[in-house]
């Protein structure tokens, strides 16, 4: 075997790997994770689901309107298309039913006539929908993952949850994003139906939708999701599903590996684009489409969606920064930022989300951004934490003053009466003094020091071993000190493309969006610097390729540039 990229290797010693962790974390091996199907209730959903297909009866999938709850949905369709049943997909819209599983849920379910009800990525707080449809005798299977935190599980026919209370508090399944549980599902159903004698074919092909919905949601990367994941990106490049080709350019199909940087920057943001805006039905239908020219019409949809996304996201961005900016020089900015809450009654419900991580990119700290709801004297927020800090235990300190909250460790979402925002507003602030500031901030850090001469293809090659990137498993940052300035271009009046030397190596790189980003130092001022004070300069930054024309370079994707005494 080729020796190893010292660069590589001095990332894994930093890691703590020694050669079985390597080896454990490289794997590819799928017969090593834990068993999918060892999550409760999964045989007893399995067994209730193929009693109604047995007896024809209607099935619905009902799933959330982000990416994860959209390639849910998408996955158990075409699982039971594999098997031979129609099911009748449902999602809410953000705006009119909002999230989770509702009393009108049921109501549509009931007047489809259908006898089972699977929720995808959702429904592990919705206790009061559970009620009715054992009421009104609707078999409810929830599949989920989010956290159990209600004072009693919802009482559903099946409660199908890696963070439902009861099962093992250490099991590696706990990070499974909300598509992998319905891939659980579907794996569970596939078994059973082949103890009986059905030959069904393999799911395999299943998990790109798994790796796109876990990649996307910001799950955790534990080394279940890696190889989940790892299986599912390589399979996208010669995947089968119009839809999921519709995202790539043929040069991207044709090459050795789609990374996950294209699922998390392009794929999810035009899959989330529809349910942002209004509905999220276009995306799902992408999701499903069996020929290239309804993929594609989809997909066009998508596109011109998700650039009005972007502008409406550019003026709550520079509303909102500002916002923190008047309340910080209004405080003093010698007082400590411990949060940013903020709050306009015209923001956009379905870029709120977006918003508070760019505040976290800026600021550092956790973010709040509340807006008006559609009931009259109610607000409703996305929150977005900071450091290692739990924004979700943090909140339910403050649950007395909500009307309904919910989420994760690192993203959240609650509503409450907007009479109560100076009390919450109060009340975090006191909370996180109680913090150390090294949980509860975002610290400017990078993962290794390296040489110029140290960057080549035979690093960019074992730098995709690593791979997929995301929660947990981020891509690493390098820092380069001693370098110099050559030259800089300034492009749409935004983004900045740099040249830069170090002994006799030449490096280029790209920053994006850097032209008046928070306390980045401008291009103008680095070059004059450097020349008028012999300063040493710094540069961080993760490692792409640019491919134009048929032609790959290394870049430099800059995240920040300093001087010693900046």
């Amino acid at each position: 075997m080729q020796k190893i990229h010292p660069v590589i290797q001095r990332l894994f010693e930093k890691k703590g790997f020694n050669q079985d962790s390597i080896n454990n974390f490289l794997s590819w091996d799928l017969k090593n994770i834990p068993l999918l199907t060892s999550l409760k209730d999964l045989e007893k959903a399995s067994i209730r689901l193929i009693e109604a297909i047995d007896k024809n009866e209607k099935i619905g999938v009902y799933g959330d309107y982000d990416v994860d709850g959209t390639t849910s949905c998408a996955l158990l369709y075409h699982f039971f298309k594999m098997i031979g049943v129609e099911t009748d997909l449902v999602q809410p819209s953000r705006f009119i039913e909002g999230y989770g599983l509702h009393l009108s849920s049921i109501d549509e379910a009931l007047e489809k006539n259908l006898k089972v009800l699977i929720t995808v990525d959702c429904g592990i707080s919705n206790n009061e929908a559970a009620d009715y449809a054992l009421e009104k005798g609707l078999d409810l299977i929830i599949t989920d993952h989010h956290k159990d935190a209600r004072e009693s599980m919802p009482n559903a026919f099946a409660v199908i949850n890696p963070n439902r209370r009861d099962e093992n508090a250490s099991s590696e399944l706990k990070t499974l994003a909300g598509v992998a549980v319905a891939f659980a599902l579907a794996v569970q159903i596939r078994n059973d139906l082949m103890k009986r004698g059905q030959k069904i074919e393999s799911l395999y092909s299943l998990l790109q939708f798994v790796a796109i919905g876990t990649i996307c949601d910001l799950a955790q990367l534990s080394i279940v999701n890696l190889k989940l994941v790892r299986h599912g990106l390589k399979q996208i490049k010669d995947t089968q599903y119009p839809g999921l080709r519709a995202f790539f350019t043929a040069e991207e199909l044709n090459s050795k590996t789609i990374p996950s940087e294209k699922l998390a920057f392009h794929v999810g943001p035009l899959i989330n684009s529809k349910g942002r805006l209004d509905h999220p039905e276009i995306a799902l239908q992408l999701l499903i489409a069996s020929t290239a020219e309804k993929a594609r019409q989809c997909y066009d949809q998508l596109v011109i969606c998700n650039q009005e996304r972007k502008f409406i996201q550019n003026e709550v961005s520079k509303e909102a920064r500002d916002q923190v900016l008047k309340e910080r020089k209004n405080l003093g900015f010698n007082q400590e930022h411990l949060v940013s809450i903020v709050y306009q009654p015209h923001w956009h419900e379905g870029v709120i989300g977006i918003v508070a991580s760019k505040l976290v990119d800026t600021f550092k700290v956790p973010a709040i951004i509340f807006t008006d709801s559609e009931h009259q004297g109610i607000i409703k927020a996305s929150c977005r934490s900071a450091g290692t800090l739990d924004i979700f235990s943090l909140l339910k300190k403050n649950e007395h003053l909500f009307i309904k909250f919910g989420g994760h460790k690192a993203a959240a979402g609650l509503s409450m009466k907007k009479e109560n925002l100076r009390v919450f507003i109060d009340n975090m602030n006191q909370l996180l003094k109680n913090i150390p500031a090294i949980e509860r901030t975002r610290t400017e850090f990078y993962d290794l020091e390296i040489e110029a001469d140290e960057i080549n293809p035979q690093l960019m090659r074992e730098l995709e071993l690593l791979e997929p990137f995301g929660m947990g498993n981020e891509k690493p940052i390098f820092k380069i000190k001693g370098v110099h300035l050559d030259s800089f271009d300034v492009l749409k009046e935004a983004h900045v493309k740099w040249n830069f030397s170090k002994n006799k190596t030449k490096l280029k790189g790209i920053s994006f969006n850097y032209v008046g980003k928070y306390e980045a130092i401008s291009p103008e001022e680095i070059f004059s610097t450097q020349n008028l004070k012999r300063e040493d300069l710094s540069v961080y930054f993760t490692l792409g390729l640019n491919r134009f024309n048929g032609n790959e370079s290394i870049q430099l994707m800059i995240d920040r540039l300093d001087f010693g005494s900046f």
